[in-house]
């Protein structure tokens, strides 16, 4: 179906999942009552929590004024010849502005990251030209309070004033939004009725898009055009129809595969996997997202379903005895898909607007960093520029070589299971690692996810504790090329980063879960070493 910019074609059982589950949403007013913000829709226990966390859907109108601030303060950037923008955040905080700044062509540098030698980069890089957003609601998020006391530091060393060039997003009443205050920073806060992934429209998606040039104003005109759509009670609505295909398949297809078939909204599926996995992945449920770029070359596998994101003016559905097919502009995509995760939230039986289980591994990470950097435990063995250690499930046996280890644990995977590539290093220079996820998927003919670390922490790695215990995970850190001190912290980022490496396999190992554990202990030997054992194992 189409309408209103956006377009819904499903076939096999992801259209009978809209035939059944489609008129029951409908018959309990669900779009209706989810405009009206009814915090009852997912049961009693999320009750409570949903009623913090629904300002999301009337944020095409409410988001309004940002606009004008936000173009105003643009313009006083561009007069002082400031045309470099940095952002600082985490999860939801940096995903949206990273798709909304690629989909119109605007660069801006997406600092996502507690690794050293990334944080230094984006520290080096034409200083004397760059604003610096500062985007955290809780206001006590680590990795973005160290990437501030880093570039604050690099500000003052370069005589220049640290308030002239940072802006500050965060929700009212936060700890960083009293500090921001006090010391004379621009600080823009957002809608505090909004959880972080829902965040897009909010001045978190808004104020960092904004002054990097994305037309901020058209992206709340397409929400804005499709907002009475998705509150109907109405077995056309798009919204609706998604949110069925994703939650309503009987036996559920819980591996969503995002392939991107000529969409306009670049890098859209590395959005909607935080949205989809942080929601739905917990209480032994949910639904994982695999980021695949083009088209699978295997067969339907039973267990997913895919996903096809095309344009707008795409009208055919594309192959697959199970698929949906969606199109829509970057500002009505968003909506559509937050207010299709939330019906899929009802109907897997879950709450979408927690995250219980993302608090446990920065526990982990905070315990860890609080013995100090000798908390690594003894390698299994090494080989070459390589620590193995192995977690959770004992299953290296013999093993006493890479490519012996990473077969070790592909033999852990269960029947309809998946493995998780997190890679600790670099996201910008090592790039290029994110490679072995496909023939890794070949090899297994099963889902292979990958995540930069500590990005994914706040995406899939809710899902990987949360979620169904069918994963296997595959974890790569380095030895920073050099380590980076954090201002008035005694710890480093290396530190820092390697703590959340080792909290996140130790919550995952509690939780029954096989890690494998591979290390870099001289990074550019290393890392070629371990592609070379990924091709060698999936070779053969």
């Amino acid at each position: 179906m189409t309408t209103s910019d956006v377009s819904i074609v499903a076939v096999g059982d992801a259209a009978d999942a809209i035939e059944s589950a489609v008129p029951v949403l409908v018959k309990e007013n669900f779009a209706s009552r989810l405009f009206a913000k009814d915090a009852t829709l997912w049961g009693k226990e999320a009750e409570s929590e949903a009623a913090k966390r629904l300002d999301w859907v009337g944020l095409a109108e409410t988001s309004r004024p940002l606009v004008a601030e936000i173009t105003q303060l643009r313009a006083q950037f561009t007069d002082a010849g400031l045309d470099r923008v940095v952002l600082c955040g985490m999860g939801g905080s940096s995903l949206a502005p990273e798709v909304i700044c690629a989909t119109d062509g605007v660069p801006i540098t997406v600092l996502d990251s507690s690794q050293p030698d990334m944080v230094r980069a984006a520290v080096a890089d034409r200083l004397d030209r760059t604003v610096v957003v500062v985007s955290s609601k809780s206001g006590s998020t680590v990795e973005t309070d160290s990437q501030r006391r880093v570039f604050e530091q690099a500000f003052r060393e370069a005589g220049i004033d640290p308030t002239e060039r940072i802006v500050v997003v965060t929700d009212p009443g936060s700890p960083l939004d009293k500090d921001a205050r006090e010391t004379g920073y621009t600080v823009i806060n957002a809608d505090a009725g909004v959880g972080g992934r829902y965040s897009a429209l909010t001045a978190f998606g808004l104020v960092p898009s904004g002054l990097a040039g994305a037309d901020i104003g058209r992206l709340l005109d397409e929400a804005e055009a499709v907002s009475d759509l998705f509150a109907t009670d109405d077995v056309d609505n798009p919204a609706l129809r998604l949110g069925a295909a994703l939650g309503g398949t009987s036996p559920l297809r819980d591996k969503i595969l995002l392939i991107s078939a000529g969409t306009a909204n670049v890098g859209f599926g590395d959005w909607a996997e935080q949205l989809i996995a942080e929601s739905t992945g917990k209480d032994g449920k949910g639904l994982l997202p695999v980021v695949v770029g083009d088209a699978p070359t295997g067969p339907l596998l039973a267990d997913e379903l895919w996903v096809y994101l095309v344009s707008g003016d795409d009208e055919s559905a594309h192959p697959g005895d199970t698929a949906v097919q969606v199109s829509g502009s970057l500002g009505a995509a968003m909506l559509l898909w937050e207010v299709a995760v939330a019906a899929a939230g009802r109907l897997i039986g879950i709450n979408p607007f927690d995250q219980p289980d993302v608090e446990s591994a920065k526990a982990a990470a905070r315990e860890l960093l609080g013995k100090g950097t000798g908390s690594a435990s003894a390698p299994a063995f090494t080989d070459g520029a390589v620590e193995v250690r192995s977690m959770g499930p004992d299953f290296l046996g013999s093993a006493d070589t890479v490519s012996a280890a990473i077969s070790a644990l592909l033999g852990q995977l269960p029947e309809h299971g998946y493995l998780a590539v997190m890679a600790y290093v670099d996201r910008i220079a090592d790039q290029s690692l994110a490679d072995v996820r496909v023939p890794l998927a070949t090899k297994l003919n099963r889902p292979v996810t990958f995540g930069f670390g500590p990005r994914f922490l706040h995406s899939t790695g809710q899902y990987h504790k949360g979620g169904p215990a069918d994963g296997i995970y595959l974890q790569i850190t380095t030895t920073p090329i050099e380590d980076l001190a954090i201002p008035g912290r005694e710890f480093t980022l290396g530190e820092f980063i390697a703590s959340q490496s080792a909290g996140d396999a130790s919550v995952l190992a509690d939780h029954g879960r096989p890690v494998l554990q591979l290390h870099l202990t001289d990074h550019d030997a290393g890392l070629a070493q371990i592609q070379q054992a990924i091709a060698q194992v999936t070779a053969s």
